[in-house]
């Protein structure tokens, strides 16, 4: 691949990861907190190809300083090598084409295809705490909380602190096993080592729902549904489901 190729792909690069740092696209990808590692990446690389190009254009200026026109070097590969050989430079732009896919056309956020190719466990967290008491739940229903903390107080607290409390959850509708969970994915450090977190919906509301359709729900667990057989997943009788917009941060921490 030529100079002006390697440092047009970086420019471009850097361009794409600093248009998704600050757009919030990069969220879809990893945890809020490394957007100023992906801003100084993006320069970095910018940087970089912004001053190889400048470079070259001096050395091309001092190179020839009567003005005269020099045999131009022919690098092996290109279109004419000296051999009689014709080589089309064609595929090294090819190159250009995921850069420019990253920047034109952000990747969405995993959803439910993931969910069904990846078993639901209970969020390490709780796995490590073993069956521990969990604080009391805020007064006054219904209590907003994240998937991951509903299905590790489903599945690990003693105290039976969600019995008879109504909850509001938020997730993506995943049809699977001839029934509809609620989901949310949970990653530590970026989507690749995303894992799921999932709720059965009971009483067939939200089954005409698309997959990947995000909803608001409250209603009360159903005790002692969230076991080691079932990947802990409880079940969740619905009070009030509601259709909503997905969030800018679709996965949970």
């Amino acid at each position: 691949m030529k100079r002006e190729t390697q440092n047009i792909l970086l420019l471009l690069l850097g361009g794409a990861l600093i248009k998704i740092a600050l757009n919030g696209d990069y969220l879809r990808y990893v945890k809020p907190a490394q957007q100023p590692w992906i801003i100084t990446g993006g320069a970095v690389m910018v940087l970089l190809g912004a001053v190889a190009i400048v470079r070259d254009l001096l050395s091309v200026r001092t190179s020839r300083p009567d003005g005269e026109a020099h045999p131009a070097v022919v690098e092996p590969g290109s279109p004419d090598d000296g051999h009689g050989h014709a080589h089309s430079a064609r595929p090294a732009w090819l190159l250009l084409v995921p850069v420019l896919a990253v920047f034109l056309v952000a990747p969405p956020a995993l959803g439910a295809d993931s969910v069904i190719r990846t078993e639901s466990r209970v969020p390490a967290s709780a796995a490590a705490a073993n069956a521990a008491s969990f604080p009391p739940l805020p007064a006054g229903d219904p209590v907003p909380l994240a998937v991951n903390e509903f299905v590790s107080r489903a599945g690990w607290d003693a105290a039976g602190t969600l019995n008879g409390r109504t909850v509001s959850l938020t997730g993506f509708v995943v049809h699977a096993d001839g029934g509809t969970l609620l989901a949310r994915l949970v990653i530590s450090c970026c989507a690749a080592d995303a894992f799921p977190v999932t709720v059965r919906l009971r009483g067939g509301e939200a089954d005409h729902l698309a997959s990947d359709a995000w909803i608001r729900v409250t209603g009360q667990v159903v005790p002692g549904t969230a076991t080691k057989a079932n990947s802990y997943t409880p079940d969740l009788t619905p009070s009030s489901l509601t259709t909503v917009p997905a969030p800018k941060d679709p996965y949970e921490y």
